[in-house]
């Protein structure tokens, strides 16, 4: 690393954005698999929309790819319309 002011300040901000970008991946991905567990589709209809906010949100901020996270809603999707289908 280049001994520049410049330099180490774009080091720090790297590693902001890191933590930050890990928090917000870590806690949608937490967000996931409780979403899948859930068997009722009442319970799951309310979070759903939650948690697709969050999955645009990761695409918005450049954390996961926009195609990524349409492929995450709409597998999340699929169960939902299983669940609806089963009862």
């Amino acid at each position: 690393m280049a001994n520049h002011q410049a330099t180490k300040k774009d080091v720090r901000q790297a590693a902001k954005r890191r933590d930050r970008n890990r928090y917000y991946g870590k806690t949608t991905r937490n967000a996931i698999r409780d979403l899948k567990t859930l068997n009722e589709k009442d319970a799951f209809a309310d979070k759903m929309t939650s948690v697709a906010s969050m999955i645009d949100k990761l695409a918005k901020r450049g954390i996961i790819h926009k195609n990524k996270a349409s492929n995450l809603k709409s597998k999340l999707a699929r169960k939902a319309n299983k669940m609806v289908a089963a009862a």
